[in-house]
């Protein structure tokens, strides 16, 4: 399966790039005349910028407009961006992407892969090494930390694990319950002992690992989720579909740039669609009727 997505993340380079060059030059009076790209918090907005800048100067290039990045301090404020046009493309997580389909208009073009490969990531729950918090039992009664109520790994996920398999409500079986903003925050709060444990992904965790914040020493992972879709990347859906397909185009043709794929620790990108994220469609409303229920 991996050999397979490895396979056609060459071949859609291939593609894009004998593509694009006739793209680029066809007509394109009714695209934006400059090209916003949100972000959600995964980390801090300086560190956001500089890792996804040589993404935004490839796509400047390839679409033939300026392309700024966009930050928000929460998921919602990149959410409510899209839904005021005050930005034309974004980088969602797959629970925010469906929050902004729905509110927003947004539309998924594209989504990440892993740098081996998989067609997306894993939820965890982490403690402090050396704390003696190595299972979910361990952790009742200790400080806990969600990302975002918008965040698939770090709110949603968690949830439907509380809800349908352990059958407690968080407020109860935690001490303290808390929202830290970003996956960077939660994790550097477990570590340094502000919080015991927390939700967050492999994805940021690698990240995090990688810009040398954090020792893959420095945590138990004391719970792991199936795997999740990878972070979709999307246009607004009332722009021209010329635009829309440029946009995917020029993510395919960046899995050619190794380097900038290493700047953004991802493996690349394949196309997707609305329906790629059915899945967290099906774990919001499997997350509210078991709350219901409860």
């Amino acid at each position: 399966m991996i050999k397979r997505i490895m396979f056609l993340l060459t071949l859609v380079s291939v593609l894009a790039a004998a593509a694009l060059p006739a793209l680029a030059a066809s007509p394109c009076k009714d695209w934006p005349t400059t090209v916003r790209m949100g972000v959600i918090p995964t980390e801090g907005a300086a560190d956001t910028a500089k890792r996804f800048k040589p993404l935004t100067d490839h796509l400047q290039k390839v679409l033939g407009v300026p392309v700024e990045v966009y930050t928000a301090s929460d998921y919602a404020g990149i959410i409510t961006a899209m839904a005021n046009k005050h930005i034309e493309l974004a980088y969602f997580g797959p629970k925010s992407y469906v929050e902004a389909s729905e509110k927003a208009g947004a539309q998924a073009v594209a989504m990440e892969v892993s740098t081996d490969g998989t067609p997306g990531y894993y939820g965890i729950i982490i403690s402090k090494k050396g704390s003696g918090i190595k299972t979910m039992a361990d952790a009742k009664g200790k400080t806990f930390a969600f990302t975002d109520p918008n965040s698939t790994s770090g709110f949603l996920v968690p949830n439907v694990l509380f809800a349908r398999d352990m059958k407690v409500k968080p407020q109860d079986y935690f001490s303290e319950v808390r929202f830290s903003g970003s996956h960077g925050a939660s994790m550097l709060a477990v570590k340094n002992g502000g919080i015991q444990v927390a939700a967050t992904n492999t994805e940021d965790l690698a990240r995090m690992e990688e810009k040398g914040a954090l020792s893959p020493d420095d945590f138990n992972i004391i719970w792991k989720s199936d795997l999740i879709p990878g972070s979709p990347y999307a246009v607004r859906r009332d722009l021209p579909e010329s635009f829309k397909a440029a946009f995917c185009g020029a993510l395919m043709f960046y899995n050619s740039d190794k380097a900038g794929l290493e700047k953004l620790q991802i493996g690349g990108f394949v196309p997707a669609d609305d329906t790629s994220y059915d899945i967290v469609r099906y774990l919001n409303k499997l997350k509210k009727e078991l709350q219901k229920n409860n």
